[in-house]
């Protein structure tokens, strides 16, 4: 039950532009070791602008 549970939240977290924040830390220790590490805001403003297109991507909305 509980294994559902994190996987509908990480669903419902993707599907609203959300990245998991967690796994990407994962991954910079993992691979990546001694490379900085973005904050949860940084990550947040990154993986939104790779959704919805940051400044001077020319999208509309």
């Amino acid at each position: 039950m509980k294994r559902a549970l994190v996987l509908m939240r990480r669903i419902a977290r993707a599907m609203l532009g959300l990245g998991d924040y967690e796994a990407y830390c994962r991954h910079m220790a993992d691979h990546h070791a001694g490379a900085p590490v973005m904050t949860r805001a940084q990550f947040f403003r990154n993986r939104q602008d790779a959704r919805y297109g940051g400044a001077g991507t020319g999208k509309c909305c």
